[in-house]
């Protein structure tokens, strides 16, 4: 009986809709699982270059220079780094123009840096709606695979004189197989998309700092120009 009963000989056993169901949950796993391995490397990976260039900000290296080293290393740079050498960037070119006006230079570089962090954002964002789709939808998936188990166990029961809970329970097992494998789906799922989407929070206030604290760095560096200009 516990031979018979096995979760191999279940699944093996099942019929081709339950079987079906199993096999496409035990992808969306799978593809659950390396959507969060490299969420988990990425989020690392961007607050570890976050923190390294805020130390560097903050260690008294001229803007011209962080300027130009974030130029260079365009690829391999983090979120923060990006952000600034898009506001520095834009910045400049107005600078460039001739326009002295600290109003107008001080919005440009904000829009800039905020359609830069926008993209940072939707870039660390990317498979979470997955992630939310695979929690949320595995277990119904699962579901209908243990009502049409059950259905079908018990439509092959109706031929039979004597029914017992020997001839009844293997159906329904193969059956709840199908939920068992949802639930081994959603579950990782729905704990890495909380984790993720908090972790991506505290990021996204990082960077909303990072802004304002640049924006008022160059505001002070204009009120400055502009008083030794007089």
């Amino acid at each position: 009986m516990n031979q018979d009963l096995s979760i191999l000989n279940l699944v093996l056993h099942a019929s081709w809709v339950v079987q079906a169901v199993m096999l496409l949950l035990a992808c969306v796993s799978v593809a659950s699982w390396a959507a969060i391995f490299r969420k988990l490397f990425a989020i690392k990976r961007i607050r570890a270059l976050n923190d390294n260039f805020e130390k560097e900000f903050w260690s008294g290296t001229s803007l011209n220079d962080l300027f130009g080293s974030a130029t260079k290393n365009a690829r391999t740079a983090g979120p923060m780094e990006r952000i600034f050498a898009s506001g520095m960037r834009e910045f400049q070119k107005l600078r460039e123009r001739r326009i002295t006006d600290a109003g107008t230079l001080m919005d440009g570089a904000r829009r800039a840096m905020r359609a830069s962090f926008q993209r940072e954002m939707d870039v660390a964002e990317s498979n979470l709606s997955f992630l939310a789709s695979v929690g949320s939808v595995s277990p119904y998936v699962g579901l209908f695979g243990t009502v049409w188990g059950i259905m079908h166990a018990f439509t092959g029961l109706a031929s039979l004189q004597q029914v017992t809970l020997s001839t009844v329970a293997p159906g329904i097992a193969e059956a709840l197989v199908a939920t068992a494998i949802g639930l081994f789906a959603a579950i990782p799922a729905v704990v890495a998309y909380n984790n993720f989407a908090r972790d991506i929070d505290r990021v996204a206030i990082q960077l909303e700092t990072f802004i304002e604290e640049f924006s008022n760095i160059l505001q002070r560096n204009l009120g400055a120009q502009s008083a030794s200009g007089h």
